[in-house]
């Protein structure tokens, strides 16, 4: 009799020695998260043996980095609206200046109204331009811009488009050459979203090209390419980043938004975008899903 009341007074003891030590446990685990800032790495650890206290303290931590993390995405989406806004606020700010810039000048002017109206009108486009970009920018962001795809014909967008840019090319000199192995040509894409990436790419040669514009393809690709201007060349690794200039972009007009909006229309419709720098041309070449 007095050995099992010995072992049940043991088994007892160690009973209440275990629960002594998960009672500690749980008390320094409830002051580490009491006490240590949201924005810390720290881990909690756990030194009490068995299954339960390690899949209790797993779950904490898996929940502590599920906060950080979110704060993280949180902290970067604030950074990021700031910087959005900092260049909306830039780029919208300079054509409308502008306008109101040769209003002025109109008034005390009127004999140069046609020259002052018809500046105010090209400003006024570029504002128009520019909202319509940030707009479809959003939308493509968003998911709001839904993209039906098929079997596409690529060269009648890209007549459409070349003739939406007519009197730009004629200006600057830059008649574009063709280079197409075949008339038919097919794609896989929406023909409004590859009619968008044609007068987008073809916006930014004018914009930020030194001469001519060559436009070549062949099964699944399509290749534009202009001579560069003198100066610093494009960073081919930001190239398709939203809001990147090169340095004499802005002096040019444009936000910025023009080729971020031709590499995410491209993934939207399953295919991709790239860009090199051959010599003195930049080349961006398009290649459609199969």
């Amino acid at each position: 009799m007095l050995p099992v009341l010995i072992l049940t007074l043991a088994a007892l003891g160690i009973a209440v020695l275990r629960l002594w030590s998960y009672r500690a446990q749980m008390l320094e685990m409830a002051r580490v998260l009491e006490e240590t800032p949201a924005q810390s790495n720290l881990r909690l650890t756990v030194r009490m043996p068995g299954a339960v206290p390690r899949r209790l303290c797993r779950a904490v931590n898996r929940r502590l980095e599920e906060g950080r993390q979110l704060r993280l995405e949180t902290l970067n989406r604030e950074q990021e609206l700031k910087y959005t806004m900092a260049c909306i606020s830039h780029d919208i700010r300079t054509p409308l200046a502008g306008a109101m810039g040769y209003l002025q000048l109109l008034e005390g002017e009127p004999e140069r109204q046609k020259e002052y109206l018809d500046t105010i009108k090209k400003r006024l486009g570029d504002l128009e331009e520019l909202l319509e970009e940030l707009f479809l920018y959003t939308r493509l962001q968003g998911g709001a811009l839904p993209l039906e795809c098929g079997k596409t014909a690529a060269l009648p967008p890209l007549w459409e488009a070349l003739a939406e840019f007519y009197p730009q090319l004629e200006a600057a000199g830059a008649a574009p050459e063709l280079r197409f192995d075949r008339e038919n040509l097919a794609v896989w894409a929406s023909p409004e979203a590859l009619g968008r990436v044609y007068r987008n790419l073809i916006a930014n040669a004018l914009r930020h090209g030194g001469g001519g514009l060559t436009v070549s393809g062949r099964d699944g690709e399509i290749c534009f390419s202009n001579e560069l201007l003198p100066g610093p060349r494009p960073d081919l690794e930001h190239l398709f980043d939203r809001f990147y200039q090169s340095s004499p972009a802005r002096a040019r007009g444009g936000a910025g938004l023009g080729l971020s909006i031709v590499r995410e229309l491209m993934e939207r419709m399953g295919g991709q975008v790239s860009a090199g720098i051959a010599e003195n041309e930049l080349w961006i070449k398009l290649v459609f899903a199969q």
